[in-house]
């Protein structure tokens, strides 16, 4: 049994594949999961596709939503960040301002100059996450599901413990 905190949670695509992988691992029976994120328009949808999934398969886990991270992270044994800061309207100037100047990349968010925005945006609020999971969390391990994923998981790498 474990307790896992999904932090982003209102990421549809990536929250719903994770989470039907994991009530179809035997070795995950009785965990508990945690849906975080920073509205309830789409954490209320999330937490009610799992709450089906449990019931309809007849999964032993519970699922519990909340806006606020420390509450998600609390005791928590297992951390999974697949944030988006900033939202849609940022992820759009990653690509509008590498274009205007003639940059033309096909997503931008793992390299080139799009990359590089993103990472600003997405490096402090993983490093809030981390310095929150040195408090809450000590010992939980965390695993980003974030791009750019090289420069974030170097900043993650760089926060002690």
């Amino acid at each position: 049994m474990a307790t896992i905190a999904m932090i982003g949670a209102g990421s549809l695509v990536f929250c719903k594949t994770l989470m039907a992988d994991f009530l179809a691992t035997p070795a995950l029976a009785g965990s508990e999961y945690r849906l975080m994120a920073l509205t309830h328009t789409r954490l209320d949808k999330m937490k009610d596709f799992v709450e089906r999934m449990i019931r309809d398969n007849g999964v032993d886990a519970t699922v519990m939503a909340t806006t606020d991270r420390r509450e998600a992270l609390r005791g928590a044994d297992y951390v999974i960040v697949m944030l988006q800061a900033g939202g849609v309207e940022e992820f759009r100037q990653d690509y509008e301002i590498p274009l205007k100047y003639g940059v033309d990349q096909c997503i931008g968010d793992t390299m080139g100059p799009g990359g590089v925005f993103r990472a600003l945006r997405h490096i402090p609020a993983l490093l809030e996450i981390a310095h929150d999971m040195q408090a809450l969390c000590p010992n939980a391990i965390l695993f980003n599901y974030a791009n750019p994923m090289a420069l974030c998981c170097w900043a993650l790498g760089r926060v002690p413990g």
